[in-house]
């Protein structure tokens, strides 16, 4: 019998990255001598990526954007945020205990994020937890990403685990969206980095803290999916 396994979104699910990204969105956007963005304004954002991020500032500041302006300023935030792992990035309140609760009980763990692979990699090892996944794939790992649900079941694999025997953990519709076209089925975490609240999307079930993930909850998840 396969060992079940676990499958991780990144930022704004296992790990409070907003800090640091609206610091490199900001060091960005001092570049283009816009006003810089705050915490509350923004947070919803990050999800999206640096690219969007930067669109958003300038669409809420009334400033055009070419495209090579726009490439320009992605640079400068990424290279700005890949200097700075981890910052002030840190895991969610209960994710360290929930990460040794399924490791004691024989799950595999592993991270399927749309954020590059070299830097998913940098944060988690600069974190201490990279010994914890057997699997870290990022947006370049393969040829396609979330939503495309190849990511999630090649993920699954590169992590010797079996897409039957699955459960996803999230905060966006991409990853809720995500799961759902790969026949696994999702928890979402309500604390993450959306625009509207994750109960929206339907996913198998809505936890506000990493206490709630709890053994029976994924051993009914994966069994109802047939796993």
């Amino acid at each position: 019998m396969s060992r079940p396994i676990i499958v991780f979104d990144l930022d704004g699910t296992l790990i409070d990255t907003a800090p640091d990204l609206l610091d490199s969105l900001n060091h960005s956007l001092a570049a283009s001598e816009l006003t810089a963005v705050d915490e509350a304004g923004f947070r919803r954002f990050v999800g999206h990526g640096g690219r969007v991020m930067i669109e958003r500032a300038h669409a809420a500041q009334q400033r055009s954007l070419d495209v090579a302006e726009h490439d320009r300023l992605l640079k400068l935030f990424l290279d700005h945020y890949t200097d700075n792992i981890p910052g002030k990035s840190r895991p969610y309140p209960g994710v360290v205990e929930a990460i040794a609760r399924f490791e004691n009980a024989g799950y595999l763990l592993a991270i399927c994020t749309n954020k590059y692979e070299a830097n998913s990699l940098a944060l988690i090892e600069a974190l201490g937890l990279t010994k914890h996944f057997a699997a870290i794939a990022g947006q370049d790992t393969f040829a396609f990403r979330k939503p495309d649900p190849r990511h999630l079941i090649e993920t699954i694999k590169l992590a010797g685990g079996d897409p039957h025997c699955a459960l996803m953990v999230g905060d966006s519709q991409t990853d809720i969206d995500t799961a759902k076209a790969a026949g696994i089925p999702v928890v979402a975490v309500d604390f993450g980095y959306t625009d509207r609240h994750v109960r929206e999307f339907e996913p198998s079930a809505v936890i506000s803290h990493f206490d709630a993930l709890a053994l029976d909850l994924a051993q009914r998840l994966i069994a109802a999916a047939g796993g």
